[in-house]
């Protein structure tokens, strides 16, 4: 009974069920059915018409709408297209016409264009320059003048102007109609005072300094030499690089867990003055635990480990990490694993505070260099460059080979910027090596004048072209009058002669010097020849022809004197050896150089003597960017075949080459009269710190301590006998090369010497 109840329900149910259904697909049925009548019932378009456009395309406008020919008209659609057309910003006013068409309709747009930008200028601008603006700024003239593209660039000056520390300066654009489609577009500026950085707060640290922190920021408080280096200016890019800066900073110390806040910067009343603060978790001081390399087949594991500096027991230093990662890569590098790759595997103990690494090396295979190409260098001949390449294509690559390649491309001084990229080529072993230059001025053309004790008033002249016709040739011409000296000098040198790794070089030369006691007249030419003879030994032999003419002479100068007066020819041969590991010539922070110069004069002539000097420089990296260099310098000189040694090549000590405080010749001999008359013996030393001041602009400073003196026959060499200075100086790689601006204190006066001597020169450093 309750079952036939229950069949009786379910039946019921299912109809009811049923019924609902076909009602609800008949109501669906009929909303198709009511839209397709509606969408029957609006007519399709059969035009669509652009009216007024003169700048923009009626393709461009087009392409923009989404009402279409051969679609249904849409009052809805029509609207989107208005509001789309007015988002672009071309356009001041946009009417649209509907007319019957072909059974259709046609819809028609009418547009008013806005004006366009004719002129672009600049008012208000006395701290900067307008050319700096326009390079800051993307609107140009025949823009349209649309009010987003103008704030756009409005707030680009603005930036700019923050960037430059005006950070009061506010800028207004007003347009001024020229007629009904163009207008002149000016800037209004109110630059406002600039705001330079009062104080930098680093708060939150105990383990480091505040100081030790802001040496390794990039953004700096103001100070007296700002003026030089632009310092003290905010930037929020560069605070970005500071904040990891300064983790990165806390990682060499072993504080892996360090955090730094996001900067705080407020500023003054007057927006004049930026206060920044930082604040710092330091965390705590990490060890390293166990330390160990695997995956190395090529080299020993002792081996490896010989070449880094990480230990067990250490503070974890990341930054040395990665030193020690680029050292094992050199060695494979040496060995052409150009692909070789080391992966730190680092397990931080919290509770027993280290690190645990591992040095995972992936060796890979063998490459070889494949295609070696030179881009970049608009004058430089491409043999100019690829001549100081290391490697040859075919050759296994080397990385050390690369890195000298490097240096040797940079030491032509021909670029602003040289670089080296590899690429490699898995399926083939080969690296591809990829040369780029950016060419930079090589010829100089200066006049001027000056003054010093010695010189009096000084007229300079020098042309000059270091890289003659792109092919590495150097051509000179210089020339120095003061009331006592004249100097005129032509040289020439070619590093390639006959595109052989040869030098040549010829030197002409005419000058003239008035002594307290006589004038001395020299012309000569000199010819010479030089190769390398491994990569850092150079041999070099010259001939030089000299007639020196003695006139002039005082009645009351000595007997030594009086006994060169007349015209010498000197005919001599000068070779020389040097070994110059220098990282860079004209400003090395690290490797060393080290000279025998020889003359031998006698091959026809009326001078006999033999002459040699030992110069040996050393540099060595100390700490943030500090060099320490030690220089020793000895010389020897004697007459043979019964002839005496020249007065004029005689060795004189003193002055910004030798013995910085001291005057030419004032650490020498001197005769009953006081006449300094040189030695035929030298011994200098020179120990110097040279640290910088403004890297922006190269600008180093350097303190110094020279000892050093000429000898005579009758005098025996001592240490004791040396003439001590100290000071300190300026070192500028100016454009036109370095510049030298020392100033010496005599710590042992005698005679009639001054106690202090300010020198300055252009041109190599020791």
């Amino acid at each position: 009974m309750c079952h036939f109840k229950s069949a009786i329900y379910l039946s019921k149910n299912r109809d009811r069920c049923f019924l609902i259904a076909l009602i609800f697909l008949f109501f669906i049925s009929s909303l198709f059915s009511l839209e397709a009548a509606s969408a029957e019932e609006q007519p399709l378009i059969k035009l669509i018409e652009i009216r007024g456009n003169k700048k923009i395309e009626g393709e461009t406008i087009s392409g923009k709408i989404k009402s279409k020919i051969g679609e249904p008209f849409s009052e809805e659609i029509l609207q989107q297209d208005i509001k789309k057309l007015y988002s672009i910003g071309y356009f001041d006013d946009i009417r649209t016409e509907i007319e019957p068409f072909e059974g259709g309709l046609k819809l028609i747009f009418i547009f008013k264009e806005k004006p366009t930008i004719v002129s672009i200028d600049f008012q208000g601008n006395e701290e900067v320059k307008t050319d700096d603006l326009k390079e800051k700024i993307t609107i140009t003239p025949g823009a349209i003048a649309s009010p987003s593209l103008i704030t756009d660039n409005v707030n680009k000056v603005v930036s700019f102007y923050q960037s430059e520390g005006y950070w009061d300066a506010k800028v207004i654009p007003v347009t001024r109609e020229i007629s009904g489609e163009a207008v002149a577009l000016t800037f209004q500026i109110t630059e406002g005072d600039k705001a330079v950085i009062k104080t930098i707060t680093i708060t939150g640290n105990k383990a480091l300094s505040s100081k030790m922190i802001k040496k390794a920021m990039k953004t700096k408080e103001r100070w007296f030499l700002s003026f030089l280096t632009n310092s003290g200016i905010y930037s929020k890019e560069d605070m970005e690089i500071d904040v990891e800066r300064i983790k990165e900073l806390y990682h060499s110390k072993g504080y892996i867990s360090v955090s730094v806040s996001e900067p705080e910067v407020t500023f003054n009343s007057e927006k004049t003055k930026i206060y920044i603060k930082i604040s710092v978790s330091e965390g705590s001081q990490y060890k390293v635990g166990e330390f160990g390399i695997k995956g190395n087949t090529v080299f020993s594991t002792p081996d490896i480990l010989k070449s880094v500096e990480t230990a067990s027991g250490k503070i974890f230093n990341k930054t040395a990490l990665r030193e020690d990662i680029d050292r094992i890569l050199a060695l494979y590098s040496e060995k052409g694993y150009a692909r070789a790759d080391v992966e730190p595997l680092i397990n931080v103990d919290n509770e027993g505070k280290v690190a645990n690494i591992m040095l995972s090396i992936i060796e890979e295979g063998i490459y070889r260099v494949g295609k070696i190409e030179i881009s970049g260098n608009t004058k430089t001949r491409d043999k100019v460059i690829r001549r100081e390449v290391r490697l040859d294509e075919g050759d296994i690559f080397n990385g050390k080979l690369l890195n000298r390649s490097y240096q040797r491309i940079n030491n032509l001084d021909y670029f602003e910027t040289a670089n080296i990229s590899s690429t490699p080529r898995a399926d083939e072993k080969l690296v591809d090596l990829n040369i780029n230059v950016k060419e930079k001025l090589t010829g100089m053309m200066s006049i001027g004048g000056g003054y010093s004790s010695i010189d009096k008033f000084m007229f300079m002249g020098e042309v000059t072209q270091r890289n003659l016709f792109g092919k590495g040739l150097y051509l000179s011409f210089k020339a120095n009058l003061s009331s006592i000296r004249t100097n005129y000098n032509i040289s020439l040198n070619n590093p390639w002669f006959m595109d052989k790794p040869i030098s040549a070089t010829f030197n002409l030369y005419n000058e003239s010097f008035q002594y307290p006691n006589y004038d001395k007249k020299a012309n000569g030419v000199s010819i010479g020849f030089g190769k390398e003879l491994s990569e850092y030994v150079r041999g070099n032999i010259n001939y030089t022809l000299e007639e020196v003419e003695i006139t002039d002479i005082a009645a009351d100068a000595s007997s030594l004197i009086k006994s060169q007066e007349g015209k010498k020819v000197t005919s001599s041969i000068s070779p020389s050896i040097w070994i110059d590991t220098r990282d860079n010539y004209l400003d090395p922070t690290t490797g060393s150089r080290n000279a025998l110069h020889t003359t031998f004069a006698g091959i026809g002539g009326d001078n006999y003597f033999a002459k040699g000097v030992i110069d040996s420089s050393w540099y060595f990296p100390v700490i943030r960017s500090i060099t320490f260099n030690i220089r020793g310098r000895f010389g020897y000189a004697s007459g043979f075949s019964g002839k005496e040694l020249p007065l004029y090549e005689r060795f004189y000590v003193g002055g910004i080459n030798t013995v910085r405080g001291l005057g030419f010749g004032e650490a020498g001999p001197r005769n009953e009269e006081n006449e300094k008359i040189g030695g035929n013996r030298e011994l200098i030393f020179n120990t110097e710190f040279i640290f910088p001041i403004a890297k922006e602009i190269r600008l180093k400073g350097v303190v110094f301590f020279d000892a050093g003196r000429a000898f005579d026959d009758s005098e025996n060499i001592s240490f004791a006998a040396l003439r001590p200075t100290v000071g300190a100086g300026f070192r500028w790689m100016s454009p036109f090369g370095p510049i030298r601006l020392e100033w010496g204190y005599n710590l042992d006066r005698q005679f009639d010497e001054g106690s202090n001597k300010i020198e300055f020169s252009m041109g190599s450093l020791f």
